[in-house]
């Protein structure tokens, strides 16, 4: 069943680890090593069996390695793959795991020039507001979409290799342009987590803060879930898809202003109108992802 002698993930948190634990569960990977930032992530990762070895040296880590994974936030991508291009073998497909495509496409290109072709850019579709090595889990992926963005350069295998590696993770593999991944996800992902961040830290800021969290509930931690996402990737993510996440952000602040105004008018019938417009469109949506996330039948998962 192994597909992969060696694996190297550069974070080793909740996206790379669920990666590592997901090929590991599949017995798809005989070694994976682990690079990054923080010592102590890189330990708690080997101590919790995600990863085999820690990078010390990453001429050493990359030597022999089938497939990298980047699970890094997005700005880092030019940096790491600096790091990474004087080791990387011919045969070493490096693919990533973040949330936005044209600025990783650009800075991989600007990084690895002719080499450009090992580079397979992707974005897994899962998640969870928690981090580090103890928020991985195997199942993470199983499921879920994962959108690869492939660049003109890359061979039909080097895709494959990729897209093969998140189908043992249990993902349902989809493709994009990076500049389409990009307005799609400013609009359904980026912007979401933009109002979470602005709502949170609104209420955090008033006199009263703590008087509004003591009665919150269930429905403002279901909307403000995503806000408890890293910080520092949210930043970047933000800032890399400035333009597209600015263009949606201005259409809700267009929306606001209309739903203000029926408010202020005591609309009623307007309000419902876009009350039930958006439970509608909520109720098909959630038919539709219950239906693409069903389990396969055993002997087509087999």
């Amino acid at each position: 069943m192994t597909k992969f002698d060696k694996v190297v993930i550069s974070g080793v948190g909740l996206i790379g680890g669920s990666f590592a634990r997901a090929l590991k569960q599949a017995g798809a990977v005989r070694t994976v090593v682990g690079l990054g930032r923080s010592r102590t992530s890189l330990e708690r990762a080997r101590e919790l069996g995600i990863i085999d070895a820690i990078g010390d040296d990453v001429a050493e880590a990359v030597k022999g390695a089938d497939l990298v994974l980047l699970a890094a936030p997005v700005a880092q991508t030019g940096p790491i793959l600096s790091s990474l291009l004087p080791h990387l073998e011919p045969h070493t497909v490096v693919t990533d795991a973040g949330s936005t495509k044209t600025d990783v496409t650009e800075a991989a290109r600007k990084v690895l020039g002719s080499r450009i072709s090992q580079f397979v850019p992707g974005h897994p579709i899962a998640g969870r507001e928690t981090n580090g090595p103890d928020a991985a889990i195997p199942d993470l992926y199983r499921g879920k979409k994962v959108v690869l963005t492939p660049v003109p350069e890359n061979s039909a295998a080097d895709v494959e290799r990729v897209a093969e590696a998140w189908r043992l993770c249990g993902a349902i593999i989809h493709r994009l342009s990076p500049q389409e991944h990009d307005k799609v996800f400013a609009s359904v992902s980026h912007l979401p987590h933009l109002l979470a961040f602005a709502l949170v830290d609104d209420i955090a800021r008033k006199p009263h803060a703590d008087l509004l969290f003591q009665y919150a509930a269930s429905g403002f931690r279901d909307f403000t879930r995503i806000a408890g996402s890293s910080p520092e990737m949210w930043r970047d993510i933000s800032l890399a898809n400035q333009e597209a996440l600015l263009a949606e952000l201005d259409a809700y602040m267009a929306q606001l202003a209309a739903v203000r105004a029926q408010l202020a008018a005591g609309d009623g019938k307007g309000l419902e109108a876009v009350y039930s417009n958006a439970r509608e469109a909520r109720e098909r949506w959630i038919a539709a992802i219950e239906t693409a996330e069903a389990p396969p039948p055993k002997d087509l998962a087999e």
